[in-house]
């Protein structure tokens, strides 16, 4: 708290000299670990607009229940009919609902590093105590959970629907299992890659697009390739093909190791050989995706 001490000057005028103390700080420090999950936190609260203006709460919140309103349809339809399976695969239904996600992600990455940027308040992170490499894992960590909250509640949502509907219960839990598994690697790729994009600009709407385009250009160029394979019948290069976008990825190694059905053409996905290499592929680019970040921090921080 500061303290003020007058001094009057000796000439008798108004003049005086103010000596701003402050008192010294005698309470715990909580270091490293308390400041990265404050940060974590933080991030992962405004991945949804907690703690912001209103305005920001609404597309990602809105995003949200178009994640979930077509599970719950379907968990009514399989209620209302008795149906004997799901509509849709747990692991098909982020594959159909990724146009939602990469908007989410196209979103939300922009917002979780783009102002720190354009503020050039990122220095002021790594003063003390913080450091590089623990402000790059709390901003991908927080942007993996908040994927990772958009693709499974819906995902609970069908496994809770499939129970009422009485459903066989170890059918369905091996399918939820499945497609848990897709999402984790699916919000850690998406994640990644999102936030190595939205870092090259501190200008939010260019990271916006950047992120879009890179995620659904890319997903509608290899779609193409692989049905003009298919048309061609080059049906052996197919699943190389889907090794360059991310959406094919995560596919290829949910239908490869994880028993989902392939949305490739012609339901031709990988072999477990080649299901090898997408899952090589998927690793390598979140790990890839984490070491740009810390370089380009660390050149940042300097």
């Amino acid at each position: 708290m500061a303290v003020e001490h007058p001094v009057t000057a000796p000439s008798g005028d108004q003049t005086r000299i103010h000596n701003i103390g402050y008192r010294s700080y005698d309470g715990p420090r909580l270091g490293r670990a308390y400041a990265r999950r404050s940060l974590y936190s933080q991030s992962l609260r405004g991945a949804y607009g907690l703690g912001r203006s209103v305005k920001s709460k609404v597309l990602p919140m809105l995003l949200f229940v178009v994640m979930c309103v077509p599970a719950a349809i379907m968990v009514a339809v399989a209620v209302a009919t008795k149906a004997n399976e799901l509509p849709v695969g747990y692991t098909r239904y982020a594959i159909i609902m990724q146009a939602v996600i990469s908007l989410y992600v196209a979103s939300q990455a922009p917002q979780s590093v783009s102002r720190d940027l354009r503020f050039k308040t990122v220095p002021l992170y790594f003063s003390r105590p913080i450091e590089t490499a623990d402000y790059v894992r709390a901003k991908f960590a927080a942007l993996a959970s908040a994927l990772f909250v958009l693709t499974a509640a819906p995902l609970l949502v069908l496994y809770i629907g499939a129970l009422l509907a009485k459903l066989d219960f170890a059918d369905q839990t091996k399918g939820f299992a499945q497609g848990i598994v897709s999402v984790a690697l699916l919000s850690l790729l998406f994640a990644g890659l999102g936030l190595v994009i939205a870092s090259v600009t501190p200008r939010r709407g260019f990271g916006i697009a950047a992120v879009i385009a890179v995620l659904t250009i890319s997903y509608g160029a290899v779609s193409t390739l692989q049905a003009i394979a298919d048309a061609q019948n080059s049906t052996g290069s197919i699943p190389w093909i889907g090794l360059f976008s991310p959406v094919t990825l995560i596919d290829g190694v949910q239908s490869a190791f994880l028993g989902a059905a392939s949305a490739f053409p012609g339901a031709i996905g990988p072999s477990h050989g080649e299901g090898a290499v997408y899952v090589l592929v998927v690793l390598g680019l979140i790990a890839a995706s984490y070491g740009l970040l810390l370089r380009r921090y660390r050149r940042i921080g300097l």
